[in-house]
């Protein structure tokens, strides 16, 4: 199943400029032919609905996620990828139900535990997404996405000291991630710490973080320490 999680990952995140919207259309009729052909292949029909996501067409996608699953009731990628486009749609019960369903085939798997823990923030089930982001910490230490994805919870909860924690340690296990270094510096900026969202920034720039990528962030710092 890896190796197929693999191909679909690359066929969704490809450049825009790999194909254009008339090749994604032409791949689409082919598989379409394939399909026709071997109306039971979970793997043509797999790569026909990340095509139908290439065009924007979620309704497909999930359609054909939904006949995979008639096929084969626990394929992972089917219910993995449409718990991703039910979220896309927001049908967050549905998504939830297969993240549910894929981490009792596959309960180690981090994506499906975070895309569980997010779709239960969106239902607005705010312990039920805690207890999913302290379970991915715990699960994943090494894992700075999960920490990030925790301290972004915690952010949007008001809980400021513990998120400034985990953003830290996001940040201790990737300090060239740029995005980590500036969401935290603007968290400081907002609780009215300028001098410490730019010892943040200087810390990046040190760690090997590009100036060009700080810039702006210095420069709100500048101007909130002018203020004051």
């Amino acid at each position: 199943m890896r190796p197929l999680f693999l191909s679909l990952l690359l066929l969704l995140t490809a450049p825009s400029y790999a194909q254009t919207t008339q090749q994604w259309r032409d791949s689409l009729s082919v598989l379409n032919r394939l399909i026709e052909q071997q109306p039971h292949s979970t793997d043509i029909r797999l790569r026909k609905a990340a095509v139908n996501i290439q065009l924007g067409q979620w309704d497909y996608a999930t359609d054909e996620y939904s006949r995979v699953l008639q096929i084969d009731a626990d394929n992972l990628a089917a219910l993995y990828y449409r718990a991703f486009t039910y979220t896309h749609q927001r049908q967050y019960a549905l998504a939830r139900a297969d993240y549910e369903h894929f981490l009792r085939l596959s309960p180690l798997h981090l994506e499906a535990r975070l895309g569980l823990a997010t779709v239960n923030e969106k239902m607005g089930r705010a312990r039920e997404a805690l207890d999913g982001y302290n379970q991915l910490v715990e699960m994943f230490p090494d894992s700075a996405l999960c920490y990030a994805a925790r301290a972004a919870f915690e952010t949007s909860q008001q809980q400021y000291d513990v998120a400034l924690y985990d953003w830290d340690a996001a940040i201790s296990r990737q300090p060239s991630n740029a995005d980590y270094v500036v969401t935290k510096a603007d968290l400081l900026l907002r609780l009215g710490r300028p001098a410490d969202a730019r010892a943040t920034l200087e810390k990046a720039l040190r760690q090997g973080v590009p100036r060009g990528v700080l810039r702006e962030w210095f420069d709100k710092c500048r101007a909130a320490q002018a203020t004051r």
